[in-house]
């Protein structure tokens, strides 16, 4: 289906309707991603595509003026502003028969403030420097026996864990619960997301799910959409998928990992290998994970930019302690694999599971491009660590999102890569985001100090 649409022009809706009728498709959900990758949608007839968001067709710009909290943050004015629809981004949609799903974006004003509007740019720019990039994303998630109500019901506090007997990687628990993770996976290639692997992970709850390569657009999209369809799956199902980067103390810090690769367009030839260097690292590889070393510690909220992303990076947890590398090292916020050479890559591994893939990616495009610019020089090899052990080497990291949302508001290289303007939105929603929760204080919290201080 995505194939076939992908080399329609953004506004060739009649071309879209007819392939969309061709494939018995009557229904679409068109949406634009948020800053949380939230899919705002409007579910239309595909026979009323054409006049609703052909030429003329418009969306509130509000949507990159939503908090997590559902609040507006903007000052507006707040008015219906051209979108498009990406025809490459069609793919089927699995909780309605005959129906479709499909990505707009604004085309005003707004497209300087949208993550994905941002990956496309870095993309071109790759492109225009001779660079293909794939890319491929893999999360882990946690899955509650609580519904909507449930929850509430319990103020959020006690969370009533699914699959509470699993053991990281244990043949039992794959068996115990093969039924729920089949079905899940049944409905995720509905929805045309190429899922390399799905399976339990790390205690009670945790599943971890490796999300196929390819073109860097598409597998941004195939990630929004995973967590999307996973979390509607479970809620169907009475239950709650929690891609919260830290659940609770008790629970582990949960991944959004990013894998990226570097191809010349003209040959196909892999440009991070070279079995010559003792790492087996060629000069565009280790300048391109230098840029990412450099820029994380002044560029995180684009890669955390929630509250809660900051937790995950305690002691105890298996996440990144510092801005670091190091070959195959999972200390290491970037995790160089040189071999074999057809499969050499990187590992981002700082990033949690509430990431926007857009951002995310964007941050990792970005960051490496300016490393190949600027010539970078990777910093010395990150060597031992451990969950519980916060290891020697590597830059320091924001302790917290109102540190780290300060050093990128402050960071001069930031704008030039990632734009001014979407830099400084980006800035002033983080800061609506810690302010909302500044005051707040946890059950733990007063149970530590109440009585005591």
């Amino acid at each position: 289906m995505a194939r076939e649409a992908a080399g329609l022009e953004a506004q060739d809706l009649t071309a879209l309707v007819r392939k969309l009728g061709d494939d018995s498709c009557n229904v679409a959900h068109v949406g634009i991603f948020d800053l949380n990758a939230t899919f705002r949608e409007r579910r239309v007839g595909v026979a009323d595509l054409a006049e609703l968001f052909g030429p003329g067709g418009t969306f509130v710009n509000v949507v990159y003026e939503w908090d997590t909290g559902e609040r507006v943050f903007g000052a507006g004015p707040f008015v219906g502003e051209p979108i498009a629809i990406d025809p490459a981004s069609l793919r089927p949609y699995p909780f309605e028969p005959n129906a479709c799903a499909l990505v707009a974006d604004y085309i005003g004003p707004s497209a300087e403030i949208s993550p994905r509007r941002l990956l496309q740019r870095l993309v071109a720019k790759a492109r225009d420097r001779g660079l293909g990039v794939r890319a491929a994303f893999e999360f882990e998630f946690l899955v509650l026996d609580d519904d909507a109500d449930t929850l509430r019901d319990s103020g959020f506090q006690a969370l009533d864990m699914f699959a509470k007997d699993n053991r990281c990687w244990a043949g039992e628990s794959a068996a115990t619960y093969a039924d729920f993770v089949a079905s899940l996976e049944r409905v995720l290639v509905e929805g045309d997301i190429d899922v390399l692997a799905l399976g339990l992970e790390l205690g009670p709850g945790c599943f971890e799910a490796t999300l196929g390569h390819g073109d860097p657009l598409r597998a941004a999209d195939n990630a929004a959409f995973f967590k999307l369809l996973t979390k509607a799956y479970c809620r169907r199902q009475g239950k709650t998928a929690s891609f919260m980067a830290q659940l609770g103390g008790e629970s582990p810090g949960l991944s959004g990992h990013i894998h990226l690769s570097l191809t010349d367009r003209e040959t196909g030839e892999d440009l991070f290998p070279d079995p010559a260097d003792e790492k087996g690292m060629s000069r565009t590889f280790r300048s391109f994970v230098a840029g990412l070393v450099a820029l994380a510690p002044e560029a995180m909220p684009l890669t955390h930019h929630t509250a809660n992303a900051y937790r995950r990076h305690a002691p105890q947890n298996w996440a990144p302690k510092t801005a670091s590398w190091a070959v195959q090292n999972y200390a290491a916020a970037v995790r160089v694999v040189p071999e074999p050479a057809e499969r050499c890559r990187l590992e981002y591994r700082l990033p949690g599971s509430d990431i926007n893939p857009f951002m995310a990616l964007a941050f990792v495009l970005g960051a490496g491009l300016w490393g190949l610019e600027s010539d970078a020089e990777l910093p010395p090899e990150l060597t031992g660590g451990g969950p519980g052990l916060t290891v020697a080497g590597g830059a320091a990291l924001p302790h917290d999102l109102f540190e780290a949302t300060d050093r990128l508001a402050r960071s001069e290289r930031a704008g030039a890569i990632w734009g001014e303007t979407f830099v400084q939105h980006l800035v002033e929603a983080c800061r609506q985001e810690e302010a909302a929760l500044r005051r707040e204080t946890s059950a733990a919290e007063r149970a530590r100090y109440l009585e005591v201080v």
